[in-house]
């Protein structure tokens, strides 16, 4: 895995609670245990304005222009900012992987589901709970400022915002360690 200490990247707003794992990566696409080609189906059924089709793959779906992700600059993308309970739902590691394939590396919301919140942790990425006032004027930020852009400080437990405002985070000292020095399952026994 790729160590992770500090970061900076644009947020892209996905204002939605309760955001499944459903949502995330729809079962349809679990059919292998390889850790790549779950970005392009990410959040499916909002990207797309058609049906996935196998024999395509993608390439003649039309694409929903009025997502999020499908936006420039959130394309690009490497921060999710969503609201409460997100990643709820069935206990499907493809929800990390899809979100990880797509690029990005980071989540704020307020609050997560707990399967969900475990697996990011062992693949790498970084769910971070902010308080919900937090979370509120990111997303004004955001809102305000097309390409807003938050710097993750995991070592110092903060993040940044390009108005120098500050908002610190709580994470267990095990899993922080995990990430900072990019151990996977395998590397923790090592």
């Amino acid at each position: 895995m790729e160590k992770f200490n500090t970061f900076t990247g644009i947020i892209a707003p996905l204002d939605r609670s309760n955001v499944d794992t459903d949502a995330i990566i729809p079962k349809q696409f679990l059919k292998s245990i390889k850790r790549s080609g779950f970005g392009p189906n990410l959040f499916d059924a909002w990207r797309y304005l058609d049906a996935y089709d196998a024999a395509d793959e993608n390439k003649s779906r039309k694409i929903n222009s009025d997502f999020v992700l499908n936006q420039s600059p959130y394309d690009k993308a490497e921060i999710l900012l969503a609201r409460e309970n997100y990643g709820c739902g069935s206990s499907r590691e493809h929800a990390v992987w899809a979100m990880t394939d797509f690029g990005l590396k980071v989540v704020l919301a307020p609050s997560y589901g707990d399967i969900f919140y475990g697996n990011s942790f062992k693949n790498g990425f970084l769910p971070i709970r902010l308080k919900s006032e937090e979370i509120d004027s990111l997303f004004n930020s955001v809102q305000a400022n097309n390409g807003f852009k938050v710097t993750v400080n995991l070592e110092e437990q903060f993040v940044e915002t390009e108005k120098n405002e500050k908002f610190e985070f709580d994470i267990d000292s095990g899993l922080k360690e995990r990430l900072i020095k990019g151990l996977d399952d395998i590397g923790l026994t090592l």
